[in-house]
Order: C-alpha cells, then sequence, then structure tokens
C-alpha cells in the first residue's frame, strides 16, 4: 500500500477517536495526552492562536485542519479575517465543515499540503497544527507552506519532535507510524532549526513533551 492511500486509510479508520484523543477528556485519553506525550494540545493550540495579532483581518491558511476540533472556537472570533481550511483527508472535512457551520469566514478546501492551489505570497498567516509528522513529503510541504506566504508572514505550527521523549519515540515508531498516522523522517531540535532558516528569516522554537511549537517569519 502507497504512504498516500495508508495515510488516507488510518484517519479514515480513526473518525469515531480522533477527538477523543486530542481532548483529553476520556481517562485514556489523559494517558495518552499525558503520559505518552507530556504536553498539552490545547495549551499548545493557545500559545499559537496568540501568535496572530489582534483584529487580523488577512489571510490565513489552515493546514490541515483536521476536524477543526482546536480552531473553530477561534475561527468564530476572527470575523474580519479570510480563513481557508484545507486538508487531504475528506473524512476529516466532513467534521470540519460541521464545525465550522457558523463561520462564514471560513472555507472547506480539500487538496494535497504538496501541492497547494494557491498563488506564491497568497496569504499572511499560516497554521499548521499536528500535521507534517504525518506529510509523506516533508520537503516539499515546507517548500509550499513558504511558497504561498507573504514576504513578512507568519508561518506557526506544532508537530512531533524525535528525541525529546523516549517513551513519545517509541511510542510514535511502534504504533502511529504502522498504523499510518505518522510517517518519517522526523528532526531533532536542531535538525528542524536549519531547515526553517533555509525559507525564514526569523525563527522561534519551543519545546514541550515531545513536540514543538514554532513561530517563523518569512
Amino acid at each position: 500500500m502507497g504512504r498516500e492511500k495508508k495515510i488516507t486509510k488510518a484517519y479514515k479508520s480513526s473518525k469515531n477517536y480522533y477527538d477523543d484523543a486530542l481532548t483529553g477528556e476520556k481517562w485514556w485519553a489523559k494517558v495518552y495526552m499525558n503520559g505518552i506525550w507530556g504536553a498539552n494540545d490545547w495549551e499548545i493550540a493557545k500559545r499559537l492562536f496568540n501568535y496572530i495579532p489582534k483584529e487580523f483581518g488577512g489571510r490565513l491558511l489552515d493546514v490541515p485542519t483536521g476536524t477543526g476540533l482546536f480552531t473553530a472556537e477561534k475561527y468564530k472570533k476572527m470575523p474580519n479575517a479570510k480563513i481557508t481550511a484545507l486538508d487531504y483527508s475528506e473524512t476529516m472535512l466532513e467534521k470540519a465543515r460541521v464545525r465550522f457551520a457558523d463561520c462564514r469566514n471560513v472555507e472547506c478546501v480539500q487538496g494535497d499540503v504538496g501541492a497547494l492551489p494557491f498563488d506564491d505570497g497568497a496569504f499572511d498567516v499560516i497554521l499548521s497544527m499536528n500535521g507534517f509528522h504525518a506529510f509523506p513529503d516533508k520537503d516539499v510541504a515546507f517548500k509550499e507552506t513558504a511558497r504561498v506566504l507573504k514576504p513578512g508572514g507568519l508561518f506557526i505550527a506544532t508537530f512531533y519532535l524525535k528525541k525529546e521523549r523516549k517513551i513519545t519515540d517509541l511510542f510514535v515508531k511502534t504504533v502511529l507510524e504502522k498504523k499510518g498516522f505518522f510517517t518519517p523522517p522526523y528532526w531533532t531540535k536542531n535538525e528542524l532549526e536549519t531547515i526553517l532558516r533555509g525559507y525564514y528569516a526569523d525563527v522561534e522554537l519551543r519545546t514541550e513533551g515531545g513536540t514543538v511549537a514554532l513561530r517563523c517569519v518569512k
């Protein structure tokens, strides 16, 4: 099975428990979030949102948007922004469309981060939550997200970072990678910073558990 098909199958099969795993409300989700990852995705999301200017009225690309779990309430408070919520998985978008139903400023689009259907410099902000560890061609994903971002634009993201937490590395290798949710290669903090500095003038990285939260200015 090809990598893209494996990823699609994984996210389609997870539609009934994907959100539960990320909310951390059920006991097993608490174990997953705190025990395996040592990080709270909600707190990381708040940190990323704080990077977006108040009264933001530009164009924002959310890729991958997933089910809109972390972003729907935030987007309701950004009425002047024009938001494109893109995901490769139609299964994820089905749930996202329901969550974004009250957000007239959000357009859901099925698409591939490796071939973004947008002009160069089309967006002021790009948000990527929990996506880069799943993308099959990460080099192309970095090039495409940088391409569609305006000079001076903001790239904010969070995803898995290797060699920060042994139990996280083990779980990624033995479970998430085999299931198709994650796709190698992955990076250490130093490796990631080197890559990002090839695209962005200003790079800030902050680690939390087995994840990284980053803010980059083009």
